[in-house]
């Protein structure tokens, strides 16, 4: 199937490459697979390929290119011949079918054999794909299932309505690089994005470019750092990050050209603010930024944050806000207010977009206005600030299609329901840490003893028992529930983010399961390996098992409160060794010698 598509594909670029060859049109390309290279007065083209509702790529005055795909037909190749017959003023060239000649260079086809893995061989109809897919679809605990309460993630509901305009071609058949008058649908709820985005951040403008958070940060770095330059600050190069930072805060910093400085937290999750004062001090002269997150990683609302802020900018630094903890902050607070120069934000988590398949997160810079002219740019379309930075991502608006989501829910909800669902986000967070008294201790809560909207359970006591936090992790699966944030940002915690979208019956259940492996925690003790919660999490496999060498029934292994009976999870795998893989790398290359020439 893939080759009858790839020789369709070429056939397709090679018939056209034949077609406008006998009109007299040159073709640069000795090889292609699937784009020719013109040489056209682009200029005559242009306005007659548009009338008939064509774009190409115009590369300059005298060059331009083609792409074809599998749903490029015998009638839009017919239909591109006679765009160039009319430029030429010549009788059009009728095709009559698809070339069977090839343009790749032998050289570079491949002989070798692909995709023989058996599960690319082993379903040959949509009946079988469908329920392959849906076997895959039943290994994973998702939010379809039950709460997925990962600290700093966010994992809210991707709402139906929100999702809906991503299955509609008007949107998702327009090219990223299409001309700006063919895309004004999109213009309008693009910079409608923009809008909502700057008075929910308090600032004055911003880039939807970034991709991710990480590349946000990025973004936000590059402009703090470009407006330095701009004012022949150039030599300012020092990030200061707070050691409860995100990894990727330093990692950004690095590559945004900065020297990183960590300056310590306090007993009690806030920043130290006699170190970070002394950071300060002693790199007054070169003092770039201050990345801050806020609410903190620890989960906590700092109440010095304007103290911080001012303390920076006094020193010539500027500040940037990791928007990872937004949730706790839209409509009650935001990153101007707090004094922050810069944030990114997790379209992804904050504004509804879907985490699953690695993508596509959407990251966007807000900044303050002595940083707008800096928003970056991007070469083919103009974008940006007066003196934009290079572009971040490929794309002009990045990942627009996924855009169109969080439009919806800041549509939809409106002022009043945004307030509302941080609210409720930090009403959850603050119920569950109440219901977990006694059997759990939050390791960092606010001066007046509440969390934001996450918090950390501190497991390490539970030592004594001979537990660890991945114990409680794994066993967290037997009650059909997906483990929190395990050991970040402290070593031996859960970090739990509940989000506006569970409901008080759903949250629980949830505190109902941590309270029963509290109960199972007493029970164990240092030395026994052999116990409900060294096992976790219990497959199948196990339970049904003719052989049961547990010293507790296998109701407790699999059901342990009757809650779990009504909507069953079973974890497709036991533990794999979690260290041993962070520790060592494993290389699933082939060895050199399978690439010396025979």
């Amino acid at each position: 199937g893939l080759k009858y598509i790839a020789n369709s594909v070429h056939a397709s670029a090679k018939t056209l490459a034949e077609s406008l060859g006998k009109l007299g049109i040159v073709q640069r390309n000795t090889s292609f697979f699937d784009t020719i290279v013109l040489k056209a007065e682009t200029q005559k083209v242009r306005p007659i390929a548009e009338r008939s509702g064509i774009n190409f790529l115009y590369i300059d005055k005298e060059t331009m290119a083609i792409s074809v795909n599998e749903a490029t037909s015998l009638k839009d190749l017919q239909h591109i011949v006679d765009i160039f017959a009319e430029l030429l003023g010549k009788d059009t060239i009728q095709i009559a079918g698809l070339s069977s000649k090839s343009a790749i260079d032998p050289a570079v086809k491949r002989n070798a054999p692909f995709l023989e893995n058996k599960v690319f061989n082993s379903y040959h109809s949509e009946t079988e794909l469908m329920r392959y897919i849906k076997k895959l679809e039943r290994k994973d605990l998702a939010l379809n299932h039950s709460m997925i309460a990962l600290g700093s993630c966010t994992m809210k509901l991707n709402a139906a309505t929100e999702m809906l305009p991503l299955s509609w071609a008007q949107w998702g058949n327009i090219h990223p690089f299409v001309p700006i008058e063919q895309a004004e649908g999109y213009q309008i709820v693009l910079k409608a994005l923009e809008k909502q985005l700057n008075a929910i951040t308090g600032f004055a403008g911003t880039s939807l470019q970034p991709n991710s958070g990480a590349q946000g940060e990025y973004a936000g770095l590059m402009t703090i750092r470009a407006s330095h330059e701009s004012r022949n600050e150039g030599h300012r190069n020092i990030c200061i990050i707070p050691a409860s930072a995100h990894g990727t805060n330093p990692a950004s910093a690095v590559m945004a050209g900065m020297q990183v400085v960590v300056t310590k937290t306090d007993e009690k999750g806030n920043i130290d603010l006699n170190d970070l004062e002394e950071k300060v001090m002693q790199h007054s002269a070169n003092l770039a930024a201050l990345m801050v997150t806020y609410p903190s990683t620890h989960g906590v609302f700092e109440s010095s944050i304007k103290k911080i802020t001012k303390l920076i900018h006094d020193h010539g630094g500027q500040v940037y806000m990791d928007g990872a903890n937004m949730n706790a902050q839209v409509g009650l607070t935001n990153p101007a207010t707090i004094g922050a120069d810069v944030c990114h934000l997790n379209l992804h988590k904050t504004f509804a977009i879907p985490h699953g398949g690695g993508g596509p997160g959407v990251g966007p810079i807000c900044v303050a206005p002595q940083l707008v002219p800096f928003l970056p740019g991007n070469p083919v379309i103009t974008t940006g600030g007066e003196h934009a930075i290079t572009a971040i991502s490929a794309a002009p608006w990045g990942s627009a299609l996924a855009c169109l989501i969080s439009y919806g829910y800041i549509k939809m909800l409106g002022e009043q329901g945004l307030r509302h669902s941080t609210e409720i986000a930090i009403l959850n967070a603050n119920y569950i840490k109440h219901r977990l008294i006694g059997k759990y201790e939050v390791l960092y809560t606010g001066e007046k003893g509440r969390a934001a909207h996450e918090m950390i359970l501190d497991c390490r006591p539970f030592k004594q028992h001979g537990i660890e936090v991945t114990d409680i992790a794994k066993r967290l699966m037997d009650y059909g529930f997906h483990a929190p944030t395990v050991s970040f940002p402290v070593a031996g915690t859960v970090m739990i983010e509940p989000t506006e979208s569970e409901s008080l019956a759903e949250l629980d259940r949830f505190c109902d399961a941590l309270i029963s492996i509290r109960s199972e925690i007493d029970q164990a003790s240092a030395g026994d390996e052999n116990n409900v919660l060294k096992n976790a999490p219990h497959t199948l496999t196990m339970v049904t098992s003719d052989q049961w060498e547990y010293p507790y029934s296998r109701e407790k292994a699999a059901f342990p409160l009757p809650y779990v009976s009504e909507n069953k999870f079973w974890p497709a795998v036991r533990r794999v060794d979690d260290a041993y893989g962070d520790r060592n790398l494993i290389c699933t290359c082939a060895h050199i010698e399978a690439y010396a020439e025979a």
